[in-house]
């Protein structure tokens, strides 16, 4: 049986050996630089960018963390011994092109070159947010791009409810909720984020309080404010997206022509009695609001849930869906639900997707941002003052 310095050296002897000096060369290339030291190793230093994978988890979680196995990789661990044998393993998972950094981080360090000390999770979000660091799309650095995310919910009521419980519990770091609304007895049938207690409580600031009890590693921004073309601008553009639970159609043209405007993606839901919609609009990447619907609809076609009812546990479906969109987008994983439109009968429990194409005639778009001017539209299927009501 061959003792350790064997099985090292015959290792090396099947893998690219490179010295760090060639590794910042093909980082600066844009190959993947895969660390695979231990979580406690990694918090003292790290390579920026690089993707962390502790040596125990590495088979489980590559393929999903670099899927391309015809990208180079670049393997460090703190010596250059570890390395060696994550290469070997990656190139028996089908990698092509896989090398390992002789000397590892120490001399990577110890040579004067980039390196930080990366934001990491204490013992109690660990433990918090464990779920999460066993899923390989999301992770330790997943975790940390969400404490560092901004949302805004337009509306505190039937989908912003759901959604920003769960965005909050998922980690969220700053949440705002624009909503001018007071809770009511007849929102506690769907609005799970208010109770009994808070009736004639700003609305705003009972979800807050929820949000806060639920995980305080969340900060609560309110915007008690009518929504207007004067301050819509303002307020959506400290934030990385927004979550649309509004139910008029002026507010969501208004929304549309700012977001576009800023490049601000939008997920989109909304429902009626059985019936829920959801999509994602995004501005650079997809078609928008009023590539789907250029013109509103005569008032009378145009209902609100508060005219037409709505099943009370459809909005957690609907609202959920959107938190789920919104990590997603903030994750930069899976296949958003851009340009396609996913509708929901709760009914007949039936889901079906539609596509949403740009529309040629809308001049409302990312290229023509500079033009776009945010007016609201009066008169137009609006039931209430125009806010953020909500569903």
């Amino acid at each position: 049986m061959p003792d350790f310095r064997e099985l090292l050296s015959k290792t090396k002897a099947q893998i690219r050996e490179v010295s760090t000096a060639e590794a910042a060369d093909l980082r600066a290339s844009g190959a993947a630089v895969l660390d695979v030291r231990e979580p406690d190793e990694f918090a003292q230093g790290a390579i920026p960018g690089a993707v962390f994978i502790p040596r125990g988890q590495l088979e489980s979680n590559i393929e999903a963390r670099i899927p391309d196995k015809t990208k180079t990789v670049v393997i460090h661990c703190a010596s250059g011994v570890r390395s060696v044998f994550a290469a070997k393993t990656l190139g028996e998972l089908g990698y092509a092109d896989v090398v390992s950094v002789a000397g590892g981080f120490n001399k990577w360090k110890d040579e004067g070159r980039e390196w930080r000390a990366p934001a990491v999770l204490n013992a109690e979000q660990r433990n918090r947010y464990h779920r999460h660091l066993l899923v390989p799309e999301v992770g330790e650095e997943g975790q940390q791009k969400l404490l560092e995310s901004k949302v805004l919910l337009l509306g505190a009521g039937g989908l912003g409810a759901p959604a920003a419980l769960y965005l909050a519990a998922a980690g969220v770091g700053t949440i705002g909720i624009v909503d001018m609304d007071v809770v009511d007895h007849s929102n506690l049938q769907r609005q799970v984020i208010h109770n009994l207690d808070r009736v004639g409580m700003r609305k705003v600031d009972s979800a807050r309080e929820t949000i806060e009890k639920l995980n305080p590693d969340v900060k609560v921004i309110t915007h008690d404010v009518r929504l207007d073309a004067s301050n819509i601008e303002e307020i959506i553009s400290g934030y990385d997206l927004v979550v649309d639970g509004a139910d008029n159609f002026p507010v969501r043209y208004m929304l549309n022509d700012a977001s576009v405007k800023l490049g601000i993606p939008v997920v989109h839901g909304s429902i009626f009695r059985f019936d829920g919609q959801i999509t994602v609009f995004h501005p650079k990447d997809g078609p928008t609001y009023r590539d789907m619907l250029p013109e509103p609809p005569p008032a009378e076609l145009a209902p609100s849930c508060a005219e037409a009812g709505v099943l009370g546990a459809l909005p957690g479906i609907i609202g959920t869906l959107q938190a789920i969109e919104a990590l997603k987008l903030l994750l930069g994983i899976g296949s958003p639900l851009i340009g396609r439109y996913l509708t929901v009968d709760a009914l007949d429990m039936e889901f079906r997707e539609f596509k949403i194409r740009k529309d040629p005639k809308n001049e409302i778009t990312w290229e023509n941002r500079d033009q776009i001017q945010v007016v609201e539209l009066d008169g137009h299927c609006q039931p209430a003052p125009l806010q953020a009501p909500t569903a």
